[in-house]
């Protein structure tokens, strides 16, 4: 039996500033305009909402060794 907390599959905008330090919903609402940010799905037309595995792909591929431009 397992007691791991499940893992939710979808995030709303609020959801994923929880989870990214310093991430505010203006933030995030640029980054979706731009196409900077993670995948979204938008199941209707005033919908937002997130997998919560592409969340952290796209914050795992932010990664960086030094903090200037390469």
């Amino acid at each position: 039996m397992s007691t791991a907390t499940p893992v939710r599959a979808y995030l709303s905008p609020g959801e994923v500033c929880e989870i990214i330090p310093g991430m505010t919903p203006n933030n995030l609402a640029q980054l979706r305009f731009t196409g900077k940010g993670p995948k979204l799905l938008k199941p209707t037309p005033r919908t937002v909402v997130y997998r919560e595995a592409d969340v952290v792909a796209w914050l795992e591929a932010s990664e960086r060794t030094i903090t200037g431009a390469a």
